[in-house]
């Protein structure tokens, strides 16, 4: 007896009616996924995730009032294994290492065919995180370069929230676990997506296991780095907005 498939109930929050009604139509003409809430601003999407309990959020990166990184970042926080993916206009390496550091499983563009979508959005939900127009490939030749070495460009509070991510654990578990705030995790991934040229967790996952990253469970003082947890220490600024003294990223702007 065939097992039956599986469906992901699906959220989509964008603030252009047009776009939400053609993501949905493009997920009802596949199999495997359920539209089972729609939001235009983050508000409302938090509402209809806590209503609905979704496997999957789709979120635009510009919303009214927030943004889809910081509604990412609340989203997974609130809900663990919750999968959420930003499709975006905004083909920018500095929006994919924001959203990466945050803990979304995906950033794909709006410009891409609607089949790409799917395949793309079931990658996610099996646990592959997939990019699409960003410079993909520049992260593997830049380990494979720097194999022996990259690692040691880390601080050791670098490696030490690389080797917790590899463990499964989300940036507020992190952040609890090193008693820093979830922003200043945020930050170290941030640095760590930069200096090892990686733009998902799921390749720093893989970088962290063949390198022999982990941590070790003991309860022995936690390693710093030489400035400690710098307060500025929030990820770069994205284009288009701005970060403010918080870390958060100014939503005004259309897309």
């Amino acid at each position: 007896m065939t097992a039956p498939e599986e469906v992901h109930r699906t959220v989509i929050v964008d603030d252009h009616e047009l776009l939400r009604a053609g993501t949905r139509g493009i997920l009802e003409d596949a199999r495997g996924f359920a539209v089972v809430g729609e939001a235009a601003d983050a508000e409302t999407a938090r509402q209809v995730v806590a209503a609905t309990l979704p496997d999957l959020v789709i979120a635009d990166i510009r919303l009214p009032t927030a943004n889809g990184i910081d509604l990412a970042r609340q989203l997974v926080d609130d809900h663990p294994g919750l999968v959420v993916v930003i499709l975006s206009a905004y083909d920018d390496e500095h929006y994919v290492r924001a959203a990466m550091a945050a803990g979304v499983s995906g950033y794909l563009l709006k410009t891409m065919p609607g089949h790409e979508l799917v395949a793309a959005l079931r990658d996610a939900c099996s646990g592959e995180g997939r990019l699409t127009g960003v410079p993909l490939g520049r992260g593997e030749k830049h380990l494979a370069e720097n194999d022996d070495a990259g690692h040691e460009q880390l601080t050791a509070r670098e490696s030490e929230v690389v080797a917790l991510v590899a463990r499964g654990m989300s940036n507020k578990a992190i952040a609890q676990h090193l008693s820093i705030s979830p922003r200043t995790v945020e930050g170290h991934l941030n640095h760590v997506f930069d200096k090892l040229g990686i733009l998902s967790r799921t390749e720093l996952v893989h970088y962290a296991l063949a390198n022999s990253l982990f941590v070790r469970e003991s309860g022995g003082p936690q390693a710093t780095d030489a400035s400690g947890d710098p307060a500025g220490s929030h990820g770069p600024g994205l284009p288009g907005g701005s970060v403010g003294p918080n870390g958060t990223i100014d939503p005004r702007g259309t897309g």
